[in-house]
C-alpha cells in the first residue's frame, strides 16, 4: 500500500462517520478499498507477464475473500477462482466466474463435488491416489471437458505457523512425494491416464519464505519433467504453482512482491516459464488483505492494574486468528478521534479490546497509541483477507457491514455494499428459531415413539 492508498484510508475513515456507517447503533464496519484490489490484480498478472508468454490462469483463492461482489471485481480484472468445497464453488458461479477459470482443490471432495465439477467442465485437482481411483470410475461413465490433474506435497518443510504450513513430512494436502515408493506412484498413476495432464503443488503461505515456496514448485516441476520423459511425450501439459505470496503486516508497505516471485521463480526454475507449460497460480491472502479496514467505535475506556483498555466492538467475531494466535498473527491498531479524524492526543501504552466475554479478547496488548477515549475509533488494517470476511459468531455478535469505497480527485469518497450488518432476526434464523418446540416436543426418558404414533412408555 502506498502513501495515495493511506490517504485514501484516512478519507474513508472519515466518510464512514460524517456518511452515517459507523455510528452508535452501527460500531462496527469493514471497508474494502476497490483500487487497491485493482491494482493488485493488476500487479499479478504483470508480473508472470513480465516473465513468460504461456497462458496463466490465476485463479483467486475464494477461502481468502468469499464474497460474491469480491470475486465479481476480481472476475472483472481477469482473474478465475479456486475453490475448495461446494459452498465457495456455488459462490464462485454467483459472481459470473466461467467453469473455464474455475479450479477445485480439497483433501475431502466427495462423489458429488466431483460429479458436479465434471459435469460443469471444472479443472479438478486430485488430492491422493484413492480420489484418481474414484474419478478412474467417473470418468469412464461420463464424458468430461474438465482439465485433471493430481497434487503432490514435495516435502520441503515448514515455515513459521506450522498449522499453514502445507508442505511438511506430515502435511494433510496431496500425495507425498519423498515417502517410499510414493513418487514411482504418481509416475505410474500419470502414465495410466491419459486424461490426467495437470500437476499441482502448493507451498506457499503465510510465514513461509519466498525461497521455500520456490524450492516446492521446482520439486514439482522436476516431477513433471520425469513424467513426460517416461510417458515419451507431453503427458503433464499444465503446472499450478498454488499460491500463499506471504503479507507484510508491520507497516502498509507491500511486500514481497509479485514481480519479485516471478522473477525468482524465473532464476530458480527457468524451465517454468519456457512455453511448454500452462500455468496456474492461486493467490489469495495477497490480493485482499492489505485493501481491508475494519473500523470499529471505543464504547468505553477503563484502567486496570495501571494500564488503559479502551474497550471496543471489534474482537474475535472478526480478528480470530489475531485473538487466539496473537504471535502468530499480529494486527496493527490506527487511533481515529470521534469525528473519523487521526488522532493527535498523546500517545500512551493501553490495551484495545473486542466485545465478547472472555479476558483473551483483545486485538493488541501493551500498544502504544493516541490515549482513547469514548466515541473515538480505531481502525484495524491489513484485514481484507481472512479477517472481516470469515465472521465467528462467539455471543452471537453480529456479522458487520462490507463496504467498498472509492476515492475521487476531489477526494469525495463513494461507498457501495458488498455485504448488508447481520440482523438480530437473522441470528435467531440460523440458530433455530424456527424449530424452537423441536426438543420440548420430543418424548421423555423411557418412551419410544413408533413412525407416526404415539410414544410407548417402557417398563
Amino acid at each position: 500500500m502506498d502513501r495515495m492508498a493511506s490517504s485514501r484510508r484516512d478519507l474513508a475513515v472519515r466518510a464512514s462517520v460524517d456518511q452515517g456507517l459507523l455510528t452508535p447503533a452501527e460500531p462496527v464496519v469493514a471497508l474494502l478499498d476497490t483500487a487497491g484490489v485493482r491494482a493488485s490484480a493488476a500487479a499479478l498478472t504483470s508480473a508472470f507477464a513480465a516473465v513468460t508468454d504461456a497462458p496463466v490462469l490465476h485463479a483467486f483463492a475464494v477461502k481468502a475473500a468469499p464474497l460474491v461482489p469480491v470475486l465479481r471485481l476480481l472476475h472483472e480484472a481477469g482473474l478465475g477462482a479456486e475453490v475448495a468445497s461446494p459452498g465457495e464453488l456455488a459462490l464462485a458461479r454467483a459472481a459470473g466466474i466461467p467453469s473455464t477459470h474455475t479450479v477445485l482443490d480439497s483433501p475431502a471432495k466427495t462423489p458429488a463435488e466431483l460429479r458436479q465439477a465434471l459435469a460443469l467442465g471444472i479443472a479438478v485437482n486430485a488430492d491422493n491416489l484413492q480420489e484418481l481411483a474414484r474419478l478412474d470410475a467417473l470418468v469412464a461413465s461420463a464424458p468430461t471437458a474438465s482439465p485433471l490433474g493430481l497434487r503432490v506435497n514435495p516435502q520441503v518443510g515448514a515455515g513459521s505457523i506450522g498449522s499453514l504450513s502445507t508442505a511438511t513430512a506430515t502435511s494433510k494436502f496431496g500425495v507425498a512425494l519423498r515417502d517410499e515408493g510414493a513418487r514411482a506412484a504418481v509416475v505410474q498413476a500419470f502414465l495410466d491416464r491419459p486424461w490426467l495432464t495437470r500437476l499441482h503443488t502448493h507451498t506457499g503461505s503465510q510465514g513461509v519464505p519466498l525461497a521455500l515456496m520456490a524450492e516446492g514448485i521446482g520439486e514439482a516441476y522436476t516431477l513433471a519433467e520425469e513424467v513426460n520423459r517416461a510417458a515419451g511425450g507431453q503427458r503433464i501439459d499444465t503446472l499450478d504453482i498454488g499460491g500463499g505470496l506471504p503479507v507484510n503486516f508491520d507497516s502498509d508497505e507491500e511486500t514481497p512482491t509479485y514481480a519479485e516471485y516471478a522473477r525468482l521463480l524465473a532464476d530458480t526454475v527457468p524451465g517454468l516459464f519456457d512455453g511448454r507449460y500452462r500455468l496456474v497460480t492461486e493467490f489469495g491472502r495477497s490480493l485482499l488483505a492489505k485493501h481491508g479496514t475494519v473500523l470499529a467505535r471505543v464504547e468505553y475506556t477503563k484502567t486496570s492494574g495501571g494500564r488503559p483498555i479502551a474497550v471496543t466492538h471489534a474482537g474475535v467475531q472478526l480478528a480470530t486468528r489475531t485473538v487466539y494466535a496473537p504471535e502468530s498473527w499480529p494486527l496493527r491498531v490506527l487511533a481515529y478521534d470521534s469525528e473519523g479524524r487521526p488522532h493527535t492526543a498523546e500517545s500512551t501504552v493501553q490495551d484495545v479490546a473486542g466485545p465478547a466475554c472472555f479476558a483473551g479478547d483483545l486485538l493488541a496488548t501493551s500498544r502504544k497509541l493516541p490515549l482513547l477515549s469514548p466515541g473515538d475509533v480505531v481502525a484495524v488494517p491489513d484485514t481484507g483477507a481472512y479477517y472481516f470476511a470469515h465472521h465467528y459468531a462467539y455471543n452471537s455478535l453480529p456479522r458487520p457491514g462490507v463496504h467498498g469505497f472509492t476515492v475521487a480527485d476531489d477526494g469525495a469518497v463513494t461507498f457501495a455494499t458488498v455485504r448488508t450488518p447481520q440482523t438480530l432476526a437473522e441470528i435467531v434464523a440460523d440458530s433455530g428459531g424456527a424449530h424452537a418446540d423441536a426438543l420440548v416436543r420430543q418424548p421423555g426418558p423411557g418412551t419410544t415413539s413408533g413412525s407416526g404414533g404415539p410414544a410407548v412408555r417402557l417398563p
